[in-house]
């Protein structure tokens, strides 16, 4: 091959390397941030509506007041999972305030998590719904 051939052929890969780039670059730019939200802040996954109104945690108990709606969907709870140190905890629903599933109107409930086997103290609830992920940072 000439030098010329294989100057031109290294300044067209350059350029589909430098045109990858950039369409990767607009991609993550449109993506927003997955950074945990406050208790008292409200998120959407996909059709349902979450708030975190309260958190407490007493004797390996964690109970955590949210308020659901957008959805009536009685299996709903099944995206909640509270996050530990090294573990995930699904919720444990014996509560007399516990939360029975989303409705469509909104209803202030309590999810209850086992954490007496929990390491450490950050907690973050986890919620995920229509391959969207919301996270509030309790602790």
């Amino acid at each position: 091959m000439k030098t010329r051939t294989l100057l031109l052929l290294a300044v067209s890969c350059g350029l589909v390397i430098l045109l990858a780039g950039s369409l990767q670059l607009l991609r993550l730019s449109n993506q927003h941030s997955d950074a945990a939200l406050p208790i008292g802040s409200s998120a959407k996954a996909g059709d349902a509506a979450v708030t975190v109104v309260d958190f407490q945690e007493s004797a390996g108990v964690a109970m955590i007041t949210v308020r659901l709606s957008g959805v009536d969907d009685a299996t709903g709870l099944d995206g909640f999972r509270l996050q530990t140190i090294g573990a995930l905890v699904a919720p444990n629903q014996r509560d007399a305030h516990a939360c029975a599933g989303f409705t469509v109107a909104a209803v202030t409930c309590t999810l209850t998590f086992g954490t007496g086997d929990a390491k450490g103290a950050s907690r973050q609830l986890i919620f995920r719904r229509a391959e969207q992920q919301v996270r509030w940072k309790l602790v």
